[in-house]
């Protein structure tokens, strides 16, 4: 089990899968006082804010950029899997419309597969960009 722990890929999906249970736990709640869009994305911010933390301490923790810069980055790699995750939710729905199903199971189901898809995404963002190693010029 500790080997399988060192894995970079195994720690980012565990965590990762932290936040997103956050996320989508949440979505359930905030879907009471808000329409399911922006349900959504704040139950997506929610969950990316969790994930900030575990990422750079657990996951990704030698970047030497600095935490600004992280931040920054780490909120445009998020943008872009919130628009992945938002508009596959949407599609997805979309896609269940016929099925006798309740609106929350169908809604529920679309957006827990977006997240998983959307981790993809925000895997490689997070490696290559928000918490990569800047290099440093050696004369």
């Amino acid at each position: 089990m500790q080997a399988l722990l060192q894995n970079q890929v195994v720690r980012f999906l565990l965590l990762g899968g932290l936040a997103a249970a956050i996320n989508w736990l949440v979505r359930f709640p905030l879907s009471l006082i808000m329409p399911l869009s922006a349900a959504v994305l704040v139950a997506y911010a929610i969950g990316m804010s969790a994930g900030f933390c575990l990422y750079r301490t657990y996951v990704f923790p030698g970047s030497n950029r600095p935490m600004a810069q992280q931040i920054i980055v780490f909120l445009l790699v998020n943008l872009v899997g919130a628009v992945v995750v938002l508009a596959l939710t949407l599609a997805l729905l979309n896609l269940q419309g016929g099925m006798p199903l309740p609106d929350t199971i169908k809604e529920g189901l679309a957006h827990g597969v977006a997240i998983g898809i959307g981790a993809v995404v925000n895997f490689f963002g997070h490696k290559l960009l928000t918490f990569s190693v800047a290099r440093t010029h050696r004369a």
